[in-house]
C-alpha cells in the first residue's frame, strides 16, 4: 500500500483459488492490501472455499485508488462476501475515488460473489469498475447493490460498469451513472425517485438446454435471459432490503449455494 499526497491511498487485494486434488478448494494466495483485508471463513458448501472482504480502514475516500482481484482455477469453487457495507465517502483531494476489481474464472470453476451493499455517502465521487473472464465451462453468481445515500442525505456521484466476457466473446457490458453530473438519474426512465438499485448476474452452461424465461418479479424488478449462456435480474426499490429480496427471487428456481460462516477458535 502506498499514499499519495498525505492522504490518497493505492491499494491492491489478490486471491487466487485451486482445486486442492481432494474434492475441495485451496487459498494459495489471499493477500490483503490497505483498506481491503481478506479473511478466509468457513464453507458449508462441499469443496466450497470461502472468503470475506473485511474493511480495514475508511475507504474508498476522494483521490483513493483501490483493487481487488480473484482468479478461480480449475475445477475450484469459490464464495466471496464481505463483512459489511462498503461506504464511499468524501475525501481532502477532489478527486473522484476509483475501485476496481477483476475476477476471472476458469473452465469447470465455480464463483459467488456476493457483496455487501455500495453505500454512495453525500459528497463522495467514486468509479467503480467490475470486470469479469468467464471460460466456457465456468458458472458465476455475481450481485451488486448501489444505496444512493445514507438515511434522510442526498448520495453523492457514482459511476459503476460491470463488463463480462465468456469464452472471449462479450456478455454484458454496462455503465450506471447516479448522484450529481447524471442527467436524468432521477427521472422516471432510470429510478423513479428510489434510493436502492442493484442487479444479480447468474451464468451457468445449463442455460444453453433449459433457458430462462423472461418475467417481472415486481413492478421494480425482472429478470431477462442474456445470450451466454446467462440470466441478469434488476431492481429498484426503496431501500436496501427490499433490494436485497428482490434480487434473491431470481435465484429461488436455482439450488442454494452453501454459506460462510466465520471461523471461530477450537
Amino acid at each position: 500500500m502506498t499514499h499519495t499526497g498525505g492522504t490518497a491511498v493505492r491499494a491492491t487485494a489478490r486471491l487466487v483459488a485451486e482445486a486442492d486434488g481432494r474434492g475441495g478448494t485451496a487459498l494459495p494466495v489471499l493477500a490483503g492490501d490497505g483498506p481491503l483485508a481478506l479473511r478466509r471463513t468457513r464453507a458449508t458448501g462441499d469443496g466450497e472455499a470461502c472468503v470475506t472482504v473485511v474493511g480495514a480502514m475508511s475507504a474508498p475516500l476522494g483521490g483513493d485508488h483501490i483493487a481487488l482481484t480473484a482468479d478461480v482455477g480449475p475445477g475450484a469453487r469459490l464464495r466471496v462476501g464481505s463483512a459489511a457495507a462498503t461506504l464511499a465517502l468524501p475525501g481532502r483531494s477532489a478527486e473522484p475515488a476509483h475501485y476496481a476489481i477483476r475476477l476471472t474464472v476458469a473452465d469447470g470453476a465455480t464463483l459467488h460473489w456476493l457483496p455487501e451493499p455500495l453505500i454512495s455517502a453525500h459528497g463522495s465521487d467514486l468509479r467503480m469498475t467490475t470486470t469479469v473472464e468467464l471460460a466456457p465451462t465456468a458458472r458465476l453468481v455475481l450481485r451488486e447493490e448501489q444505496i444512493l445515500g445514507r438515511f434522510g442525505e442526498p448520495p453523492g456521484a457514482l459511476t459503476s460498469r460491470l463488463t463480462v466476457h465468456r469464452a472471449g466473446r462479450p456478455l454484458l457490458d454496462q455503465e450506471l451513472s447516479y448522484g450529481p453530473g447524471a442527467p436524468g438519474w432521477d427521472g422516471g426512465a432510470v429510478l423513479g425517485g428510489h434510493r436502492a438499485a442493484g442487479q444479480l448476474l447468474v451464468v451457468d452452461p445449463a442455460y444453453d438446454s433449459d433457458p430462462v424465461q423472461p418475467r417481472l418479479l415486481s413492478d421494480t424488478a425482472v429478470i431477462t435471459p442474456l445470450t451466454g449462456p446467462a440470466a441478469l435480474v434488476s431492481a429498484v426499490a426503496t431501500d436496501g432490503l427490499r433490494l436485497r429480496r428482490m434480487l434473491d427471487e431470481g435465484l429461488n428456481s436455482r439450488p442454494r449455494p452453501g454459506r460462510c460462516r466465520v471461523r471461530t477458535p477450537a
